[in-house]
């Protein structure tokens, strides 16, 4: 394990991406073992993107949520099972009406154990046929991680009434709660 992947507590990163990263932020900080959750952009080519640019598609970004949790607590492999259950792998650049680039699924991975961990269940989740069509999810080593604007942070928690809230990120909490039950904190 290297020492970005651990700081004095023993926590490790995962950095993820699969779509609007309100939805992953939302779904991902209920869970225990979870410290941290922040929302921000990786995989471009721009330094320290903004949102506006990102959305344009042109910075070669994805919106991404970088996870800090506790792995004595959950294992990456159970990050890993959450991630692919509330979102769709098998849609490229495209989650729902969010389309491009910036909304692919993407997982970029720390450590050459996060790689064969991602692999692994890419692989029994394809054996499984849990999807009709192919998981075009990119495997990637971790690039930098820039965290996005301090108004996307908690936006979920936030802004619960807002119509995007209201209509897409309430969705995949539900079914993360649903799926997950034993895994969430309190």
């Amino acid at each position: 394990m290297s020492a970005e992947m651990l700081d004095n507590k023993g926590f490790e990163v995962a950095t993820l991406g699969g779509g609007c990263f309100w939805c992953l932020e939302a779904v991902f900080e209920q869970l225990r073992g979870v410290e941290r959750v922040e929302s921000g952009y990786a995989g471009g080519s721009v330094p320290n993107p903004g949102y506006k640019a990102v959305c344009s598609g042109t910075t070669g970004h994805a919106e991404v949520v970088q996870i800090t949790f506790d792995p004595t607590v959950i294992s990456y492999r159970e990050l890993l099972e959450v991630f692919f259950a509330v979102h769709d792998p098998t849609t490229l650049n495209r989650q729902g009406h969010d389309v491009g680039t910036q909304y692919r699924s993407v997982v970029f991975t720390h450590t050459p154990e996060q790689q064969a961990t991602t692999a692994a269940v890419i692989a029994e989740l394809t054996a499984q046929q849990v999807w009709s069509n192919p998981i075009v999810t990119q495997v990637v080593p971790a690039v930098t991680f820039w965290k996005a604007e301090a108004y996307h942070q908690g936006y979920f928690r936030n802004n619960p009434t807002q119509p995007y809230c209201q209509l897409v990120v309430n969705e995949k909490v539900a079914k993360a709660r649903k799926g997950f039950a034993a895994k969430l904190k309190g």
